[in-house]
């Protein structure tokens, strides 16, 4: 089917950007935008051992090195309700069948019998694979300085997005641990239309390979669902049914081509579908922070309210209706109300320990005037918007099993690492690399009066407690730079 193809996405040379420009012209906006330029000057361990001299994927490194790791294998011939039928396999398996399929294809293509369209066998594309996590001691590359303020993977090195209500447990699987992946996928694999997890941003960097994207801009995505807005187009390159999606043929696509050590921002909520033109190994992370967390905000409360909506007739005979729209929330979308809440809270006390460190440490006007202190103050600013935005929606009201104890994180030091990596995460993004030593060393005692905390509240349990608190705590800060409405 013909779709209405409209422009390609920009493309940018990374040196000719500094990070406010980034922030302004792409995360602000967001907006795509293709990097080119970036990984040359980075150096990337990905980019010599996972490829041969050819350029092409070094299938025999990763089944040497790598090949007893078990990893999800998208069919990409077999669609599975929305999207393409999986199964678990070694990453030995998966190299076996790449290269029994190109074996099979060039059978084909030498055979006078056969056109030469390609294997009859299905084409595997490995995605979603941890590697990060599953790795550690191999550093395979370094996330673009660009990308770095990403509290989704800060948060997710230290704690777990969702915990069970029934059994208190965090889920310690590595599918649950990180949303840093590797993807692997021979000539014709391919990625069926969507947007991405929490409405978060992405990056994705080609390590080798060629990739094919369409984009569809959010104010558009209405026009690939149904009339209902419940189902959307899987292949937009299918005879999309008319009668079924009947705004389809309105939509207005961007694309572009993506080539061997290019960088791609995709943007919260643009919908997009992915085609592999050649055998290509990625590297993808999703990530959201101040500039798109009421992204997140907003589809958790879209899927709220369709999970309660969707057992609205047993809400009488349910001892616990709202704790089962939450359970089912966390099940469908990967965290619910709770965990968001929880994740705000610590971000929110991070930030204020930090800011307030870099005041006392470099005195109220040099601190305060820093970029880095804008930056804090920034994210305070939104965090404290999204409090507003669950107040004035009551989510959580009258809760008291979502507790974050201010003693307690002090004293966890998982809190006290998640502090330091935000504070060299800013040093870094921000080129101020004289505070950098300032978050290797520095321990919590050093970073925070914890009396000076506590004389504010020792616990938070509702988005209007968290206002308070961040009003409370900044109260006596320096104004220029605490623009926190």
């Amino acid at each position: 089917m013909d779709i209405n193809i409209k422009g390609e996405i920009e493309r940018v040379n990374w040196k000719e950007l500094s990070y406010s420009e980034f922030v302004e012209r792409y995360m602000e906006k967001n907006k795509p935008v293709v990097f080119t330029g970036l990984m040359d000057s980075h150096h990337w361990r990905a980019s010599t051992d996972w490829v041969t001299l050819h350029s092409q994927p070094n299938f025999q490194f990763f089944s040497t090195h790598f090949g007893a790791s078990k990893v999800q294998v998208a069919d990409c011939d077999t669609r599975e309700f929305t999207d393409q039928k999986r199964e678990e396999m070694l990453v030995a398996d998966f190299i076996a069948r790449c290269l029994h399929l190109e074996e099979a294809s060039a059978v084909q293509c030498n055979n006078e019998n056969f056109a030469c369209n390609g294997a009859s066998v299905s084409v595997p594309y490995l995605k979603d694979w941890h590697f990060v996590k599953e790795y550690p001691e191999y550093v395979a590359y370094d996330t673009p300085r660009f990308f770095r303020d990403d509290w989704l993977n800060l948060y997710l090195d230290n704690f777990r997005i969702h915990i069970d209500s029934d059994t208190e447990q965090p889920n310690e699987e590595i599918c649950c641990s990180d949303y840093r992946f590797v993807y692997m996928g021979v000539k014709g694999s391919w990625t069926p239309l969507h947007a991405d997890v929490f409405r978060s941003y992405s990056w994705s960097a080609n390590v080798c390979g060629k990739k094919r994207w369409l984009f569809l801009d959010p104010s558009q995505c209405h026009f690939v669902f149904d009339r209902n807005m419940k189902n959307c187009v899987y292949n937009i390159f299918d005879e999309v049914s008319n009668s079924k999606f009947p705004g389809f043929i309105k939509a207005i696509w961007l694309e572009c081509t993506q080539d061997a050590g290019e960088i791609i921002f995709v943007p919260s909520g643009w919908y997009h579908q992915v085609h592999n033109l050649e055998d290509t190994i990625s590297i993808n992370h999703n990530w959201f922070n101040a500039y798109n967390l009421s992204w997140v905000w907003n589809l958790l409360l879209r899927d709220y309210n369709e999970a309660k909506e969707y057992i609205e007739d047993i809400k009488d005979l349910c001892e616990d209706f709202e704790g089962l729209c939450q359970r089912n929330l966390a099940a469908n979308t990967g965290m619910n109300f709770y965990d968001f809440f929880t994740f705000m809270s610590y971000f929110t006390l991070a930030n204020l320990v930090l800011l307030r460190y870099i005041n006392r440490r470099y005195g109220s006007t040099t601190g305060s005037s820093s970029t880095i202190a804008q930056h804090l103050s920034m994210n305070l600013g939104c965090l404290k918007k999204i409090a507003s935005e669950m107040k004035h929606m009551r989510a959580l009201e009258g809760n008291h099993d979502c507790v974050v104890d201010i003693i307690k994180a002090f004293e966890d030091p998982r809190f006290s690492k998640l502090c330091m990596h935000i504070g060299r995460t800013y040093a870094m993004v921000h080129e101020q690399s004289h505070l950098s030593s300032d978050f290797e060393s520095t321990s919590m005692s050093d970073l925070v009066d914890l009396n000076d905390m506590k004389s504010y509240t020792s616990q938070i349990y509702t988005p209007d407690g968290l206002i308070k608190f961040i009003d409370d705590s900044v109260a006596e800060e320096d104004p220029f730079v605490l623009h926190i409405a």
